[in-house]
């Protein structure tokens, strides 16, 4: 995975002004790219000047012969969808697998590329099960669920511990989107609406912002949802009221509330992670809910973003399985399930970030996202409507308490469900 994530990281593309080009130039650069992957020679030819200064053709060979030990011999050039004059995605039909490319030419003649990007790879031999053993096999703990969604609830598929509570970071979210999509469909609150920005809380864009900048609803649940935004979540949760999130967390059905009420702000619960707070941490996890939320209002005045020194719970997990938003992949499904019916206006939101590379996303009409991930936590959940109108959520989530967990290697497991979901 170091291998491809070098790979990302190198062949970023930089994207030139365009200008008209016909069709005919992007499919003729498509269609050399098997060749180039192939074997080494014509790079000088094919790439710009611009790419070459970033990826010398020796570093090009390096990454074309790494793709052919993971996937076999380059077979042929497979579908090429373009998106406009200059830009699309390619891909490229290996022995074991196709790759995904996005491919973008310049747009004055000789139209040579200027930005090639591993996008995505699916396994010829692939399968579900095959998934599921991967996922079994990671170290620590790992859970994930498929279900399709019917008018009945939802139709479960593949699972493994899909039972399991998880630590799953910053998917909590998901039920302060929920709740704040019913108060606006109930009419209580409006996405209008605007409210100051609250105590900040550490990570994220709005920590810089003005103190008490206003915002409105849906500014807020956007930066919370497409960003992580972590004071857009806290701002949120304060101004529904912890409350009325945690009932959204029973109504949305959750199997076993009591884990994880009430929720944490992000600033409350990385605080309840410092050393200086163990014994309260120790207190807090033996607690039922109730007894958490007096604990909170009584050290409320400790319990913020000001007393967490992030450098501490960075580098290595942090009570992971006690001082946490927990939630079973089953869990995290019927809350998909019930933002699909009833979250209106939150479900735009949701598909702003994808979580997966765009190439990938697109297999889909709609894709909606929320993960969650700190050291030693990994959790993705998504919601997606196939072309053919039918609508699935998957979840899945991946902890250990010994070791940060390799989040490259989740994401790419959670890509090959999705996109064996959406070839079915």
């Amino acid at each position: 995975m170091r291998v491809l994530a070098s790979v990302l990281a190198l062949l970023w593309l930089v994207l030139l002004p365009a200008r008209a080009l016909e069709t005919p130039a992007y499919v003729a650069r498509a269609a050399q790219l098997p060749a180039l992957l192939r074997e080494s020679g014509g790079e000088n030819a094919f790439f710009s000047t611009l790419f070459l200064d970033a990826v010398p053709p020796e570093r090009w060979r390096a990454i074309a012969a790494d793709l052919r030990a993971r996937h076999g011999k380059v077979l042929a050039l497979g579908a090429v969808r373009q998106e406009s004059a200059t830009t699309g995605q390619v891909e490229i039909r290996y022995e074991k697998a196709t790759v995904g490319f996005t491919l973008v030419v310049a747009p004055q003649p000789p139209n040579r590329v200027v930005g090639l990007h591993v996008v995505g790879v699916s396994l010829t031999s692939d399968s579900m099960d095959r998934i599921v053993a991967d996922i079994s096999a990671l170290p620590g703990s790992a859970s994930f669920a498929i279900a399709r969604l019917t008018d009945a609830g939802p139709v479960w598929s593949q699972q493994h511990r899909a039972d399991a509570p998880m630590a799953t970071g910053s998917s909590f979210k998901l039920y302060i989107l929920a709740e704040l999509a019913r108060a606006v469909a109930a009419g209580e609150r409006r996405w209008s609406d605007a409210v100051p920005l609250g105590p900040k809380s550490f990570s994220g864009r709005l920590m810089h912002w003005p103190d008490r900048a206003p915002m409105t609803l849906h500014s807020l649940a956007t930066a919370m949802i497409a960003e992580s935004d972590n004071s857009a979540a806290d701002t949120l949760l304060r101004a529904l009221g912890r409350e009325k999130v945690d009932m959204m967390v029973t109504r949305a059905g959750h199997a076993q509330p009591d884990q994880t009420l009430p929720l944490l702000t992000t600033a409350e619960a990385f605080a309840l992670k410092m050393p200086a707070q163990s014994d309260l941490a120790r207190r807090y996890a033996a607690a039922t809910p109730d007894q958490r939320r007096a604990l909170l209002r009584d050290h409320a005045a400790t319990l913020t973003a000001a007393a967490v020194d992030i450098g501490s719970v960075a580098e290595r997990p942090s009570a992971i399985d006690s001082i946490e938003w927990f939630a079973a992949p089953r869990d995290l499904i019927v809350l998909m399930d019930v933002l699909r019916r009833q979250g209106g206006g939150a479900l735009p939101i949701m598909a702003i970030n994808p979580g997966i590379a765009p190439a990938d996303a697109k297999r889909w009409r709609y894709l909606g996202y929320k993960g969650g991930s700190e050291p030693g936590v990994i959790a993705m959940t998504f919601l997606a409507q196939a072309h053919d109108g039918r609508w699935f959520a998957i979840s899945g989530s991946w902890n250990n308490p010994a070791a940060r967990v390799d989040e490259p290697r989740f994401v790419a497991l959670m890509t090959r469900a999705l996109n064996l979901i959406a070839a079915d």
